[in-house]
């Protein structure tokens, strides 16, 4: 029994064994493991060589690569009374377009025959420039007139100085020549005095020659009032030669004055008639403005003035519009760190809302639903903390890429990638780590930081 026992002991630990070797791992497990993790440490550094390329990401909208693209209002130039509506929301318009029809509201403009009225002011002020004008002539007539009698009238009162100062010079010789016989006669007399008392003249001869002097004294006396009254002719000579310069100077300085008068009044119906021209110019103007017009070929986007009979402002938003073939471009913002990175050679990838697109940030070759575009223009300045980036469609689209969707919008959503240079996946991952921007193949250039 015992024997049997142990037989049957024997037997079940048998069985056991073997169960529980079945249920044991095998040995070839941890050699599998080491060789598959051996595979993945080759594909890592496999991957780390592989070749990635750095990009700077920024996120904006689709703008208008021109400012005469880009939405505009239109304003309306003078205030007025809205008559009509030319336009729907959505409609296309061409340049030169009716979009609105306004009224006058301005009193000043009221009168419907106002140009009439100002030909007539205008025709008036002509007239008074013309009388103007021939006072001005008559004027100059009168200062002609004047000029030509002081010429006759001078030479009359020159040729009386002359004869006075001749008759002075006459006077003056006359009056030397009675004073000369007049001392010959004194010295007669003396010496018959002294031939009276030594007895060799008469009585008779000396009354006699007292007479004689006495009569030359009074011819010199009467010479020399003679004398005297020439004088005084020749100082009323000079007196009514100056008085007529006088006379003269006083009429021409009148003559002027009229003349000055005549030539204010005509400068100032000039003025008066600069100023009705410009008016009627301003009138005829303003009456071509009660019509707004489309100032370039699109479409009527939003009206921002509403109804019938509304009064607007002058210079107030009546419309938006959108111009019809717009130069598109994606506005993508990018951060301060990586503005000196962009040059104006960048090549750029974009992701455009409301297309499907599948876009990987290292390897771009393979991305899906993307569309290639180049650095246009990087702002001086930074809005907000970064840099606006206007990327444009390429002059000539590579074979491998499609071109721009022409259903994009303004306003749309962009994501964008500007393109650098291929490093190895461990260095953007180190630079990832450590924080580091990305690498240039070369420095910038001072025509590239100007083209920027």
């Amino acid at each position: 029994m015992v024997n049997a026992s142990k037989k049957i002991v024997e037997n079940k630990i048998e069985e056991y064994a073997v169960l529980s070797k079945a249920k044991l791992i095998s040995s070839n497990g941890p050699r599998l493991l080491g060789r598959v993790m051996i595979g993945v440490l080759i594909l890592f550094i496999i991957i780390l060589l592989l070749p990635w390329r750095q990009t700077i990401s920024g996120r904006g909208i689709v703008t208008a690569l021109r400012p005469e693209d880009r939405p505009q209002t239109i304003q309306n130039q003078i205030g007025g009374r809205i008559e009509h509506w030319a336009v729907r929301e959505g409609q296309e318009v061409k340049r030169g377009d009716t979009i609105l029809i306004l009224s006058e509201t301005n009193q000043s403009y009221f009168n419907p025959d106002l140009p009439d009225r100002l030909n007539e002011q205008l025709a008036a002020k002509k007239g008074s420039e013309m009388a103007a004008e021939q006072k001005i002539s008559a004027t100059n007539a009168q200062i002609s007139a004047l000029s030509s009698g002081l010429r006759i009238q001078l030479s009359a009162a020159e040729n009386n100085v002359v004869q006075a100062r001749n008759t002075v010079r006459i006077d003056s010789a006359e009056l030397v020549a009675v004073k000369n016989y007049y001392q010959t006669s004194k010295a007669r007399l003396e010496r018959y005095e002294v031939g009276y008392k030594n007895g060799l003249f008469s009585l008779t001869d000396i009354e006699t020659r007292r007479l004689k002097l006495q009569e030359d004294k009074a011819k010199e006396i009467s010479q020399e009032n003679k004398l005297n009254s020439s004088k005084q002719s020749l100082a009323n000579a000079y007196i009514e030669l100056d008085n007529i310069r006088a006379k003269y100077s006083q009429s021409l300085a009148s003559a002027q004055s009229d003349k000055s008068s005549a030539l204010s009044g005509k400068a100032s119906v000039k003025e008066e008639i600069a100023k009705l021209r410009n008016e009627m110019s301003n009138v005829n103007i303003r009456r071509g403005l009660y019509v707004v017009r489309a100032p370039q070929d699109g479409y009527i986007v939003k009206t921002l003035k509403a109804g019938i009979g509304e009064n607007i402002k002058e210079g107030e938003s009546v419309a938006t519009l959108q111009p019809l073939s717009p130069l598109v471009a994606a506005e993508i913002y990018v951060d301060a760190m990586d503005v000196p990175l962009i040059l104006d050679s960048s090549n750029v990838r974009l992701q455009f809302e409301g297309w499907p697109s599948v876009q990987f940030s290292g390897w771009p070759s393979v991305a899906i639903g993307t569309f290639g575009g180049k650095v246009s223009v990087i702002d001086r300045v930074s809005t907000d903390g970064k840099y606006r980036v206007l990327v444009r469609q390429p002059n000539q689209t590579p074979k491998n890429d499609e071109p721009w969707p022409i259903q994009l919008r303004q306003g749309s959503g962009v994501y964008g990638r500007v393109i650098l240079r291929t490093v190895p996946v461990w260095y953007e991952i180190w630079r990832q780590l450590n924080g580091f921007p990305p690498s240039l193949d070369k420095a910038p250039t001072a025509e590239n930081i100007n083209n920027k």
